[in-house]
């Protein structure tokens, strides 16, 4: 499945950048974006960038029990503030695709990926939903996923 959040090189080298807006009551009292927005802005990019790709526990979704995950770990780094309200992007990777987990990487940035406001990580599990134990990811939410992974550094 094409995804229309990838983006040529000059944009992103790797991974996929999904536009998220920012609004004046996500700003605190100071005038910046709160701090615990940036991981709002990061799941919600993550969520639209699945959905889009029929991951979604939307009845009829392709790969639904695939979306059925449990966050095992996140990490946010800030670097600058975000000072207004408006268009923002955020830029997502794979970096390590597991048999029931994957960890994967984001960076809140400008539209056009130039700038870094954050940057994080987190890990995610896939379970079964009767028994939420851990299970494995499908072949076809694996296919999607390796479209993802940033290349080694």
């Amino acid at each position: 499945m094409e995804s229309d959040y990838m983006h040529p090189e000059s944009i992103v080298a790797y991974g996929a950048l999904v536009p998220m807006t920012v609004y004046f009551d996500d700003l605190d009292a100071f005038g910046m974006l709160h701090n615990r927005h940036y991981g709002l802005l990061a799941e919600r990019a993550w969520a639209a960038y699945w959905q889009r790709q029929e991951v979604s526990l939307e009845e009829g979704a392709t790969l639904r029990d695939d979306a059925f995950i449990v966050v095992k770990e996140i990490s946010i780094t800030f670097e600058a503030p975000i000072l207004r309200p408006g268009e923002y992007g955020v830029h997502l990777w794979i970096d390590r695709l597991g048999r029931t987990s994957l960890t994967h990487g984001f960076r809140v940035c400008s539209a056009d990926g130039e700038q870094t406001y954050a940057r994080g990580s987190r890990v995610i599990v896939r379970i079964d939903p009767k028994t939420l134990r851990p299970t494995e990811w499908s072949e076809a939410a694996r296919q999607l996923g390796r479209q993802l992974i940033r290349p080694e550094q």
